[in-house]
């Protein structure tokens, strides 16, 4: 299903042409609105006429988090206050927020995106949605919800909290659709299993998992034990919320709503744009915001414009999974590692189960990297009284990650359930090294 085929499926040239004259018209617009980008505009000798096509993009000068943060609270936003409706923010731990403010325009825009996410995935009308994100600054809640509601599907605003409650809602309800972090998605699986309801007591069919990264080891996982088809959702606050792309039946990258959000991708180092199929970093212009348009945000966000055409007939190019983060990435003794390496790996190790942590320590000069992983119930099982079969284990998984990343690495088993468990974004790595 399609929700908005001519827009979805638009010829090339056509959507080049549309893209040409929104980004001609938003740079115009935040030109004379946003001191912050006519200065930067001015220093690089561009005025709003030399933007003519998409092609012209890489004119523009990059927005970076820093930026927003330098211009807290409102120094990036280009409407008047009067026609700002709704005020978001970033998740961030360090520094200002980054405030974000939407339109009743913005607001449309976000639930039309949302809606075809949905569409994508199967969700019809008859469908009753739990929407597990966090309601809130948190864009995932909210953004979902109203994008349930315009396509004319039930919501129930679950939000975070109460996992109990929530998989006796699922069973009484008939709760059809799921959307949460796929770490709390693992999470409600084990309180449904400990519950003692069974997936087949459940009517869930489709998942919209994001807001963290997530490899296909997991994706498996999830099905496996709620019962349901796992699709990835992108998006980021700075650019709207959930709905920049999404997967459609196919599974194979997420299509990105290009008519609204420009992708681009870039060498995180040399900030030069890369070809269709090169790893780099995710870059977005903001073609049709009118609260807080940005032009050309680096999202730190590691992947890949996809070549090639889709069977599912949308034209909008597709991204692959984010590989990582430019700036979350860990270099341990010079070797560049990503969680999402780490996860792949444990998953695939059948005495492992899917809830883990990376600890980096520096100790005499020499970074150490611990990585923590509960085994699965079943493997420690009655009848082990030494500790030989999790020494094993150790060596196991240490061996196997050595052969990934090409470091060691401090390998700890840990019992069922003595991880911390996450309702919203988990919270995976601890760095505990000075670094300068």
């Amino acid at each position: 299903m399609i929700w908005n085929p001519i827009k979805e499926c638009m010829p090339e040239e056509q959507k080049r042409e549309l893209q040409g004259k929104r980004l001609h018209k938003v740079v115009d617009y935040v030109y004379h609105n946003v001191p912050f980008y006519r200065h930067k505009m001015q220093e690089m000798g561009i005025e709003p006429g030399d933007i003519q096509t998409i092609d012209d993009i890489v004119k523009l000068p990059f927005t970076t988090k820093q930026d927003l943060r330098d211009n807290y609270p409102f120094g990036l936003q280009a409407a008047p206050q009067s026609e700002i409706i709704r005020i978001h923010a970033s998740t961030g731990t360090t520094g200002n927020p980054t405030i974000v403010g939407y339109t009743r325009k913005d607001i449309d825009v976000w639930s039309e995106c949302m809606s075809r996410c949905l569409t994508a995935y199967g969700v019809q009308r008859s469908d009753i949605f739990s929407v597990a994100y966090g309601y809130g600054l948190f864009t995932g809640g909210l953004g979902v919800h109203y994008g349930v509601e315009n396509l004319g599907a039930t919501v129930v605003p679950t939000s975070t909290g109460g996992t109990q409650k929530h998989a006796k809602l699922i069973k009484d309800l008939g709760v059809t659709g799921l959307a949460c972090t796929p770490s709390y998605a693992l999470h409600l699986a084990e309180v449904i299993e400990q519950m003692g309801i069974k997936k087949e007591d459940l009517k869930l069919r489709v998942g919209a998992f994001g807001a963290e990264p997530w490899t296909e080891n997991m994706r498996q996982e999830i099905q496996a034990r709620l019962g349901l088809k796992g699709y990835n959702i992108y998006g980021l606050s700075e650019i709207m919320g959930p709905c920049v792309s999404y997967e459609c039946e196919c599974q194979d990258g997420s299509h990105i709503n290009e008519d609204h959000f420009y992708p681009e991708i870039i060498n995180p180092v040399t900030l030069e744009p890369l070809e269709r199929g090169t790893d780099g970093e995710l870059v977005f212009t903001t073609l049709t915001k009118t609260g807080m348009p940005v032009l050309r945000y680096r999202t730190r966000d590691l992947c890949s414009l996809l070549p090639g055409d889709c069977p599912c007939g949308r034209t909008f190019v597709r991204m692959s999974a984010i590989k990582g983060r430019s700036d979350d990435m860990l270099i341990i003794r010079g070797i560049n590692v990503f969680p999402s390496q780490v996860e792949s790996v444990l998953l695939e190790i059948p005495e492992c189960a899917p809830y883990y942590r990376l600890i980096v320590d520096r100790k005499d000069n020499l970074d150490i990297l611990t990585v923590q992983v509960e085994a699965r119930p079943d493997y420690l099982s009655e009848g082990f009284d030494t500790l030989s079969p999790i020494t094993a284990l150790e060596k196991k998984v240490a061996d196997r990650l050595k052969s990934v990343l090409s470091i060691s690495s401090v390998v700890q088993i840990k019992m069922p359930g003595s991880l911390e468990r996450f309702e919203g974004k988990a919270k995976i790595v601890t760095d505990n090294r000075k670094l300068v």
